[in-house]
């Protein structure tokens, strides 16, 4: 199923604001089941296998959010890449 990009950096904007993050996505997520190095890898390496988790994955969406509204600049969030957020940062800003 196909993320709305606005919807989510409107809505990672608003939680961004609030002083209170909903995190339960992360119990059930993919990456909870997995090891790090999938979704952090050496700079260089494949991203496909961490996103291949991330497009499976329910909590897709909610990480995306909690992502873009802490600014995370490092590894797979959401089933985007560092540079794919930053692209899509840059994007929604416009």
């Amino acid at each position: 199923m196909p993320i709305n990009i606005t919807d989510i950096t409107t809505r990672a904007t608003a939680e961004h604001q609030s002083t209170e993050h909903e995190l339960s996505w992360q119990e059930s997520a993919l990456c909870a089941q997995t090891g790090p190095e999938f979704f952090f890898p050496a700079p260089g390496s494949s991203t496909r296998e961490a996103k291949r988790l991330c497009g499976a994955c329910e909590g897709r969406e909610a990480c995306l959010q909690y992502a873009l509204a802490n600014d995370e600049r490092f590894g797979v969030w959401g089933g985007l890449s560092e540079k794919e957020r930053q692209n899509l940062r840059r994007t929604a800003g416009h």
